[in-house]
């Protein structure tokens, strides 16, 4: 796996953020708030445009953290048209959505918060922050 830590800790330092809503806005990224069917939201490369749909049903909290991983779709995978793939083919894109899950989890979890709380349960971080155990884990990877 990509060092995917140092990349969202350096896009934080740079946009002096970890909300990915300013980090994009810095980034001249067109963002799309759509009523999105079965799919939180996806990145697109148009037009040398960089494009992130999130779908506008979603709670603010979910909706922070699909802008985040799509946010790493783009800067880690923009070459790669995993909506396609996802939904034209038998191609499986989960090592594609585990990276930016990953990103999203490394940009809004900062590790303050991780160490903070290091005696802390997978539970109870996970609670503190609203994200699940399974992203929590990822993180702590």
């Amino acid at each position: 796996m990509k060092d995917i830590r140092k990349l969202a800790n350096s896009l934080a330092k740079k946009y002096r953020s970890r909300n990915p809503f300013e980090i994009i806005q810095g980034m001249n990224v067109i963002l799309v708030f759509a009523p999105l069917i079965n799919v939180r939201g996806f990145y697109q490369y148009f037009q040398r445009n960089n494009i992130i749909y999130i779908d506008d049903h979603l709670p603010e909290h979910e909706q922070k953290f699909v802008c985040a991983h799509e946010l790493g779709h783009m800067l880690m995978h923009r070459k790669e048209n995993t909506v396609f793939m996802d939904a034209k083919t038998y191609l499986k894109t989960t090592p594609y959505e585990t990276e930016a899950d990953k990103f999203a989890v490394e940009l809004l979890v900062p590790n303050e918060i991780i160490l903070e709380n290091r005696q802390g349960t997978t539970k109870q971080i996970s609670r503190l922050t609203g994200y699940s155990e399974e992203l929590i884990r990822l993180r702590l990877k």
